[in-house]
């Protein structure tokens, strides 16, 4: 143990047991740090949590990148692209690739007694990723689909099933805008929430080979194809990768297709959860702020009250630089009490709302029923390394005040 480290430990036990009349104002800047580390902690676990679970939620629906025809517009009466196998195949052997799954959309109207209501038929086959959508579903099941006869089964969202006061095993008819006017027939077998509203109140699911027969599309002609990605933060890369490996040609017909994003097709989603990010830096500089500079009261009322102590070390030959080294040990043993206590509370609030799920939000403004936390675990590290370094940083400047105590006066006055 070096000289300096020694001198701080004194100083430290001596206000902790009451000692110095400093002891308040060192407790108010603990206890500041405490509860600055609590708040950076649950800020980042929320925002954190956030991002991750309405980009699971709108994934599960779309993916992450979508293939479609170049001639398709913003309306959900797609242009027909042709399966490749080929395609498809070239596709899932980029790295970071996960799967793909083709679909087909068509517009419909669902009429149930009086009440009509619009909707998009998502048509799927069996290459349709149930597991990541098995999370939304709240009754029954996603329809199974067989390769050689249609299924007549639908899966709604539990808004649309209320609208229409419809439950599992109801019968749904359901109107084509065409010429000649189509009708089907379907089964709900299964009812879901994503809690985003542009799916819970547009989509429906069913057989896509319903949507390629009221089209009168080929077998292989579908909408497009969804592909999930292992990372989303490859999005960007990878979305470069499929456009430069499959070009322009997708068909002996040399169909045209465009590459799109979920960021894309939900873009006003994505940027409202982007704004987390500078929300979270702005109270991480705010919060940091606010404990550093009660420490920096707290260190200038302890060095004031210790200037006997320092002339008398400066009297005995210690320099400006090792004096200031020892307050600046004092400082980082106040921080890290703070931090770990800030810590220790921080995750316990956390690890209630985890397992408990005490604070709720309303879905049609947050698209979420609970606060979700989540843990990144090399966050947390970097919150309270840069607290601590920060923070003392912060002090170097007010310890400068020691240099000007000189021996003469201090004893003289005393």
């Amino acid at each position: 143990m070096n000289f300096e480290f020694f001198i701080a430990k004194r100083i430290y036990l001596n206000t902790e047991n009451g000692k110095k009349i400093s002891k308040p104002l060192i407790n108010i800047a603990q206890i500041s740090i405490a509860l600055g580390i609590v708040v950076m902690l649950i800020s980042i676990s929320v925002a954190v949590g956030f991002k991750n679970k309405i980009k699971e939620k709108t994934v599960s629906f779309s993916s992450q990148i979508q293939l479609v025809n170049f001639d398709s517009n913003k309306s959900f009466e797609t242009v027909p692209i042709t399966h490749n196998v080929n395609l498809v195949s070239k596709i899932e052997k980029i790295d970071g690739i996960k799967s793909i799954q083709l679909y087909a959309t068509k517009a419909a109207v669902f009429k149930s007694n009086k009440i009509v209501s619009g909707i998009i038929l998502k048509g799927i086959d069996n290459s349709f990723n149930k597991e990541i959508f098995n999370k939304n579903i709240i009754k029954g099941k996603i329809p199974e689909i067989k390769k050689n006869k249609t299924s007549n089964d639908i899966l709604i969202s539990e808004s649309t099933a209320l609208l229409l006061n419809l439950t599992l095993g109801d019968t749904i008819i359901t109107y084509f805008v065409q010429n000649p006017i189509r009708l089907r027939k379907f089964k709900i077998v299964g009812i879901f929430k994503t809690d985003i509203p542009d799916v819970d109140k547009r989509y429906a699911i069913i057989d896509m080979q319903h949507i390629q027969k009221l089209n009168k599309w080929q077998k292989n002609q579908i909408s497009g194809y969804e592909i999930s990605i292992n990372n989303f933060n490859d999005i960007d890369k990878l979305k470069g990768e499929i456009q430069n490996e499959i070009g322009y040609g997708v068909s002996e017909n040399e169909e045209k297709i465009k590459v799109q994003t979920i960021q894309e097709i939900f873009p006003m989603l994505f940027d409202w959860i982007n704004l987390f990010d500078a929300n979270v830096w702005v109270i991480l500089i705010l919060i940091t702020s606010v404990a550093g500079f009660n420490m920096v009261s707290g260190l200038l009322v302890i060095i004031l009250e210790n200037t006997q102590m320092i002339g008398i070390l400066k009297s005995m030959g210690s320099k400006n630089k090792d004096v200031r080294r020892i307050f600046i040990y004092y400082s980082a043993m106040l921080i890290t009490k703070g931090v770990i206590w800030g810590n220790i509370i921080g995750f316990s609030i956390l690890l209630m709302q985890y397992y408990f799920g005490i604070f709720k939000l309303d879905p049609e403004s947050y698209y979420i029923e609970v606060v979700p936390v989540y843990f990144p675990i090399l966050y947390f590290i970097a919150l309270n390394l840069a607290t601590i370094i920060i923070t003392l940083l912060m002090l170097i400047v007010p310890s400068a005040i020691i240099s000007k105590i000189t021996p003469s006066k201090v004893i003289k006055f005393n």
